[in-house]
């Protein structure tokens, strides 16, 4: 893996940050970017690798241009991109269907759903040209099944299933993979909350179980280490006793 060069977005904490962390040690060059150019600093410092291994390239998804430029930088430090994990999400203002505002669900959506798709887009041009590469798209156990109070959430997790294919099914004549990693209950600063209890679908509130991100981290390597003619298509890692399967 020490030639292959990786991006890895909102890599400045949670999944992303485990990811590179991961991703690093098995040998690969990673692309750190998220829209905190601190704490990508503080991923990159934690790598341990030099400059010639990590790069430190702040960007925001929802900006075309912004993503044009990272897949830039990457192609100038490293010369390839062989890798995309697709990884910026944000969960959005809890909040009942009818009482969410149209900027409430725009933010969602533009980080969600447009932000995956422009940096996906860009990845594939590029992979395209180098006769292949994979992208790993970040689901969530919402693209399977809602909680209360999280509309753009679910619609967003749900419309990244959509993507992932069709990127698999655009990407076979270049040799591009794409798979979907489905994650719930990873110990992050975003699902902080579930330990001390999150509204459940009868209407309680209750504590969840939670798992260590570096279990999300270690399946990422594993995607990303396989030979281009295999592929995980969906992958679900989770919190084994949380509420997801059955009736909770």
């Amino acid at each position: 893996m020490e030639n292959r060069a990786v991006v890895i977005i909102g890599a400045g904490s949670g999944i992303g940050r485990q990811a590179a962390l991961a991703l690093h040690a098995a040998g690969y060059r990673v692309a750190l970017a998220g829209r905190r150019e601190e704490a990508l600093g503080e991923t990159a410092a934690a790598t341990g690798g030099s400059d010639e291994s990590v790069l430190v390239a702040p960007c925001d998804v929802t900006e075309p241009e912004s993503v044009r430029e990272l897949f830039e930088r990457c192609l100038e430090r490293f010369g390839r991109v062989d890798v995309l994990v697709n990884n910026a999400g944000v969960f959005g203002a809890a909040a009942p269907f009818d009482e969410i505002s149209h900027q409430q669900w725009s933010e969602v959506v533009n980080t969600n759903l447009t932000g995956a798709f422009l940096c996906a887009q860009e990845a594939f041009r590029h992979m395209k040209q180098g006769g292949g590469g994979r992208i790993i798209n970040n689901g969530s156990l919402s693209a399977h099944t809602p909680r209360p109070h999280a509309a753009a959430y679910t619609a967003t997790k749900h419309a990244i299933t959509g993507l992932t294919k069709a990127i698999s099914l655009e990407g076979r004549a270049y040799g591009i993979a794409c798979g979907q990693i489905d994650v719930g209950n990873a110990a992050t600063d975003m699902t902080a909350a579930m330990s001390h209890g999150v509204l459940q679908a009868d209407g309680s509130v209750a504590a969840e179980p939670t798992m260590d991100v570096r279990n999300v981290a270690e399946a990422v390597v594993f995607m990303a280490g396989l030979p281009l003619d295999a592929n995980v298509q969906f992958m679900t890692v989770m919190a084994t006793t949380m509420p997801f399967i059955g009736r909770g």
